[in-house]
């Protein structure tokens, strides 16, 4: 056969074999997990491998003590946080850290690393260390064959970061300072916000009269959402604004404004929740 037919066959050949090859990927050991938790407006984010006991002894054997732990299998486990934390009590700037930790039978070593695609522990270096912590395990309350990562005891500035294996427990707690993230967010926001743009500094101001937080400031924003285009939603938070602050009768007259903008909307807004603000009001509630 001619060179000139038999190479781009060869060739052919060759790219569907190579394309072949690397489309396969073998199923891990021990498989990768991903956890994501939210607190306020800051996501936390885990990603590991989660290996199995399997019949083994783990502390103190399969795991090390008194050595560097990429606290799971194969890549070093990753925690990222979108905002600033605390962990234990110490800040951690936001950002992706390699997690490591060194077990003992006593306290652990919890280490948020700043060294990134790291396999396992063995490039691990301590003067890349970005904040180390300590915490102390406990005996679980049901025994755990695939190691897990993830986060407990929820409120709306914390978690806890767990680590549940075998018969062990290890629980580290982190908080975020949710008015001041909010906060910060909201100014960014508003500031960038186009000159139109009526919604940003409306939300911005509700969420401070829901809180109860930065009152002055949320204040201002309601009054420029009004000033950019008044309407049923702000004129409605501008008269709660103004109730806040003891105008009772200012604030039952900007209600009533805010309920004829909404009916004379198109379509007509649900002011039901309004006419209930002025009813109370009124009634001396």
């Amino acid at each position: 056969m001619h060179v000139s037919r038999v190479l781009p066959a060869l060739i052919t050949s060759a790219v569907i074999a190579a394309t072949a090859h690397a489309d396969f990927v073998a199923p891990r050991v021990s498989p990768n997990a991903t956890v994501k938790q939210t607190i306020g407006i800051t996501d936390l984010t885990i990603s590991y491998s989660r290996p199995g006991v399997k019949n083994r002894t783990i502390w103190g054997e399969l795991v090390p003590y008194d050595k560097p732990w990429r606290t799971g299998a194969n890549d070093a486990t990753t925690f990222t946080a979108t905002t600033d934390v605390t962990i234990a009590g110490q800040k951690l700037a936001a950002g992706t850290y390699s997690f490591f930790t060194i077990p003992s039978a006593k306290d652990w070593t919890i280490i948020f690393s700043k060294q990134h695609d790291l396999w396992g522990a063995f490039d691990y270096d301590p003067k890349q260390d970005a904040l180390r912590v300590t915490a102390t395990p406990t005996a679980a309350a049901a025994p755990t064959e695939w190691m897990f990562l993830g986060f407990d005891n929820l409120t709306p500035n914390s978690a806890d970061l767990v680590l549940r294996w075998e018969k062990l427990a290890l629980a580290v707690p982190v908080s975020v300072d949710l008015n001041g993230t909010v906060l910060s967010k909201a100014r960014a926001d508003v500031s960038a916000a186009k000159s139109d743009d009526w919604k940003t500094p409306l939300a911005t101001a509700r969420w401070c009269l829901d809180n109860n937080v930065n009152l002055d400031e949320g204040k201002a924003w309601m009054q420029k959402s009004v000033k950019i285009q008044p309407g049923f939603s702000n004129l409605t938070l501008q008269a709660r604004y103004e109730m806040k602050d003891g105008k009772k009768d200012v604030a039952i007259a900007t209600a009533q404004k805010a309920i004829a903008a909404g009916k004379a909307a198109k379509p007509p807004a649900d002011v039901t929740s309004t006419e209930k603000l002025v009813a109370d009001w009124q009634a001396g509630k």
